[in-house]
């Protein structure tokens, strides 16, 4: 049962507790402080990290390591002049059509990184006509894929070689040794041939 000296003094006591207020920040309504990262403070920390985790020293340009070729095995070796870009594209098109493939059959994707974990099942409710032809269609292509990697030089090398780096997206297979990079680049080109490339 205080009076208003009782307010006053509590609110004497409590002025000088904690930090002062930032001055000249924005601010909401409810007085938090509005954030005031930029887009630019974002994109450096993550260019920093790509740095980092990748390996990219500070000769290669910014504009390098931030291009979305960097967030992959395939494009990080494009990068690195390993492979061309006709090669890289056709890796591109070959992980497209092994994604297509595990997806229209409800077969779980093979790497961890593509797929939720608690989430593997097969299709749900029953399977139409159009959803069996696309399977059909999608296992067909991956079936033909396979067979022209398999019919190179060194075929079972060469196919296995390019799937781990183009699905499977093993980072350390960016630094393989010569004759690993010689049939992933003859799987490559195989496969760039198939296309009419």
């Amino acid at each position: 049962m205080g009076g208003k000296a009782t307010k006053v003094k509590t609110q004497r006591v409590n002025k000088g507790a904690g930090r002062p207020r930032k001055a000249n920040v924005e601010r909401f309504p409810c007085g938090k402080i509005k954030p005031f990262e930029t887009e630019k403070d974002n994109v450096s920390v993550a260019v920093a990290a790509r740095r980092r985790i990748h390996g990219f020293s500070r000769t290669v340009d910014d504009e390098t390591v931030r291009s979305p070729y960097a967030g992959y095995t395939l494009g990080r070796m494009f990068l690195d002049g390993v492979i061309t870009d006709e090669q890289r594209q056709a890796g591109d098109d070959y992980a497209e059509a092994m994604a297509r493939y595990h997806k229209t059959t409800g077969i779980p994707a093979p790497s961890p990184r593509a797929q939720s974990l608690f989430a593997v099942k097969g299709h749900e409710g029953e399977v139409t006509e159009s959803l069996a032809d696309r399977a059909r269609k999608a296992s067909n292509r991956m079936m033909a894929l396979q067979a022209i990697l398999l019919a190179c030089e060194d075929g079972p090398q060469v196919r296995s070689t390019v799937y781990n780096v183009a699905v499977m997206d093993y980072d350390h297979l960016r630094h393989m040794p010569p004759q690993q990079v010689l049939w992933l680049r003859r799987g490559l080109i195989a496969l760039r041939k198939s296309r009419g490339g």
